[in-house]
C-alpha cells in the first residue's frame, strides 16, 4: 500500500488526530493527491482540523478523476454546506466530462439553502455548459436573483 492510499484509509479512522494528520499529508502532497478528491471532499464533513487540511488539499488537486462524477454527485445534496461546495467545485473543474451533472446543478442552483453552493453551481454550470431546459430556466432565474453574485455567474453560465 502506498502513502496515499494509506492517508486515504486514515481520513475514515476513528481517532481524530489520524484524520487531522492524513488530511494534512495529502494537502502537503498537493496535485498528487488528486485520486483523493471523494475522500477529501467527504473529510470537508468532519471536524474542524480535518476540514481545513481537507479544504487546503483541494484548492490544489485540480480537476479529479472522471470516474469520480457518480460519487461527486451524490454529495452536491450533503446537509453540510463545505462538503457541497467542494462537490460543486469539482463536478465543474471537470468542464464538459461532468456535463450529465447538469441537472444536480441545476438543482443546487434553485434549491440549495446555502448561497455559497448556488453561486459554486452557477460557476460549475458555466464550466460544464448549460444545455438542458431545466437547467437553463435555473440559471434565468438566478440571473434575476437578488444576490448580485448569483445573478453575475448564473448570466455568465448563460452566455
Amino acid at each position: 500500500m502506498d502513502d496515499q492510499q494509506k492517508w486515504r484509509l486514515e481520513l475514515q479512522n476513528s481517532d481524530v488526530e489520524i484524520r487531522a494528520t492524513a488530511a494534512e499529508n495529502l494537502c502537503l502532497a498537493g496535485p498528487d493527491s488528486v485520486a483523493a478528491a471523494v475522500d477529501l471532499v467527504v473529510a470537508c464533513g468532519d471536524v474542524e482540523d480535518v476540514q481545513n487540511w481537507a479544504a487546503a488539499a483541494l484548492e490544489d488537486i485540480g480537476a479529479p478523476p472522471v470516474d469520480s462524477v457518480d460519487s461527486l454527485e451524490s454529495l452536491v445534496s450533503s446537509s453540510d454546506p463545505l462538503v457541497s461546495y467542494w462537490a460543486v467545485t469539482l463536478l465543474g473543474r471537470l468542464g464538459a466530462d461532468a456535463s450529465r451533472s447538469q441537472v444536480i446543478l441545476g438543482q443546487a442552483v434553485s434549491d440549495s439553502p446555502h448561497p455559497s453552493v448556488q453561486e459554486r453551481a452557477a460557476w460549475s454550470l458555466g464550466k460544464i455548459g448549460a444545455t438542458e431546459a431545466s437547467v437553463v430556466e435555473s440559471l434565468k432565474k438566478a440571473a434575476a436573483s437578488d444576490s448580485p453574485r448569483l445573478a453575475s455567474l448564473a448570466s455568465r453560465a448563460l452566455a
